[in-house]
């Protein structure tokens, strides 16, 4: 018995190196992938943020530790605050309540609908989303061009608006372009929930609007959540603000990677902006954090 107990255990424990090794392989090639191209960036980031590397000159060729200069420096300088402030702006109108206001919106408004007027509707907002961000913003521009645009020749009225609204202009188009992802997730959502439960909502003498905040958000709080984390971050990390304004008028739609460029890019100042890189890491992971712990919560 003891024998044979033990040819058992040794057959088993084969069997479960061999089912090790067989997932080892599956993932070694993903996990390969994840860290050079996400885990090495982000150890070099963290390193270079603790030198005065430069883009050019002395500093480049041969930069020299500073450790926490560079964060204390940053946490100093009012335009780092001034981008934190405009990137919060930026992403709570175009994110938040932009794009996942909208997209419920055009997803509730086209459950019901099964005519081709709803697939052409459909189409004409995923387009806005698979677009080049390079062609997209080309489009604003022309559109909204105080001289000729045509949002000006639209209303009949004479408006630099990238000049005197463009925080707001650079909203509305990050919004236009990426509610396309809200509205399908949404949509998904609500074709998830099963027709009885709003029948019966229905039956019970439930209005509308109960039915919505009763029944439906409820239901699909994991899709509100997932859609928030996910359309935050991206926001959050977009750079496509530059290519209507440049980052200005003096600072205004200076969103943080803009400001990142700026200080790395155009200043040089590689390991000053790698310090800003570390901060906006940092709070990319409590953005993160606060969703998922609001997840959990609500569970």
């Amino acid at each position: 018995m003891t024998g044979k107990g033990t040819d058992r255990r040794r057959r088993s424990s084969g069997g479960d190196l061999v089912t090790r090794g067989g997932a080892a392989t599956i993932v070694a090639p993903a996990a390969a992938v994840v860290a050079v191209f996400l885990v090495f960036p982000a150890l070099w980031t963290l390193y270079l943020g603790l030198t005065n590397r430069g883009l050019t000159g002395i500093n480049a060729a041969n930069p020299q530790f500073v450790g926490l200069e560079n964060y204390t420096t940053a946490l100093s300088d009012p335009a780092l605050w001034n981008s934190l402030q405009v990137t919060f702006i930026f992403v709570s109108g175009s994110a938040i309540v932009g794009q996942a206001v909208l997209g419920f919106t055009l997803a509730w408004v086209f459950r019901n609908w099964q005519s081709w007027v709803r697939r052409a509707l459909e189409l004409l907002v995923v387009v806005a989303w698979i677009v080049p961000s390079s062609v997209v913003a080309f489009l604003w521009v022309a559109f909204l061009d105080g001289e000729s645009g045509t949002l000006n020749a639209i209303l009949g009225i004479e408006t630099e608006w990238l000049l005197r609204h463009p925080l707001l202009s650079v909203i509305v188009f990050n919004t236009w372009r990426g509610t396309a992802f809200s509205m399908l997730l949404f949509g998904a959502a609500l074709n998830s929930l099963p027709p009885s439960y709003l029948e019966t909502s229905r039956l019970a003498g439930a209005s509308p609007l109960q039915q919505l905040f009763d029944i439906i958000l409820p239901s699909i709080k994991g899709y509100i959540i997932t859609n928030l984390l996910l359309i935050s971050l991206w926001t959050f990390n977009d750079f496509s603000p530059y290519l209507i304004t440049g980052g200005g008028p003096a600072g205004a739609t200076e969103v943080l990677p803009i400001y990142i460029y700026n200080e790395s890019i155009r200043f040089g100042e590689l390991g000053f902006g790698s310090a800003i890189s570390a901060i906006m890491l940092v709070i990319n992971l409590l953005i993160a954090l606060s969703y998922l712990r609001a997840g959990r919560s609500r569970s």
